[in-house]
């Protein structure tokens, strides 16, 4: 992944991906790449924490999850998780 600076960025493919470290404009290359990485390594379920604010990239990350065909469900963290924050997403296994 490269950042806005266009530096290439080690990223950890663990489940959850942390968008502030990301320009908006990055944000539909950044978690498109992610659901890639993630089903590589067999994980199903992942966090997408994009942050409160104005809701800039979070609309940007809903808009790209709804079309997406591996994505088989989501929906936004609630309580202590980071409530409307992140989103939570569960990706079709290849069967």
């Amino acid at each position: 992944m490269k950042n806005d600076n266009n530096k290439i960025l080690k990223y950890p493919i663990d489940g959850t991906l942390d968008l502030h470290q990301f320009a908006a404009a990055e944000t539909k290359e950044v978690v498109e790449e992610y659901i890639r990485a993630a089903l590589e390594k067999n994980i199903y379920a992942i966090r997408i924490v994009h942050g409160k604010g104005k809701g800039v990239k979070r609309r940007i990350v809903e808009s790209l999850l709804k079309e997406h065909p591996k994505v088989e469900r989501f929906y936004q963290e609630s309580g202590s998780g980071g409530s409307w924050g992140a989103t939570v997403v569960n990706l079709k296994r290849d069967d």
